[in-house]
């Protein structure tokens, strides 16, 4: 999933790694003939790319990014109760991460672009910012959506 950079940090080996606006980092190192990306050896080079997009796969494998705090979360749904507006596909917005929580029953989670995933009893299932879903009962369920942002 394509992520604007949003900034700059070094890791333990101060090699410089992109912040995503997903709340994901990704290296963005310049080795050539593996990596081709002399931007990323000068300051100037790397402020030259803020507000590109990188591709993701930590969005695109659902990993859910760490130092996130939950801020609210919906009622708790049943298969007679879920908004119709969750059947369809729908998204969060830029920077909130959500999370299915499943209490009973089984709920299946269809991220577009990807296949269904069951998500059963006791489970739960990460949705990336903007990434377009929907859900469906599979079963008599109780469920409830957690949403999640930087402080």
């Amino acid at each position: 999933m394509e992520r604007k950079i949003v900034g700059y940090h070094q890791d333990e080996k101060e090699d410089w790694v992109a912040d995503l606006d997903c709340f994901h980092g990704q290296h963005v190192r310049h080795e050539p003939p593996f990596f081709n990306r002399p931007w990323s050896a000068s300051e100037e080079g790397r402020a030259s790319k803020i507000g590109e997009a990188l591709n993701c796969v930590r969005c695109d494998e659902l990993e859910f990014p760490e130092g996130l705090s939950e801020y609210k979360r919906t009622p708790t749904f049943t298969q007679n109760t879920i908004p119709k507006g969750l059947l369809h596909q729908h998204s969060t917005k830029a920077g909130t991460w959500g999370q299915i929580h499943v209490l009973s029953g089984r709920l299946m989670y269809t991220p577009e672009g990807q296949s269904s995933i069951s998500v059963k009893q006791g489970e739960t299932a990460n949705i990336p910012p903007q990434m377009l879903h929907h859900v469906a009962a599979v079963s008599d369920v109780k469920f409830y959506v957690a949403f999640y942002r930087q402080e």
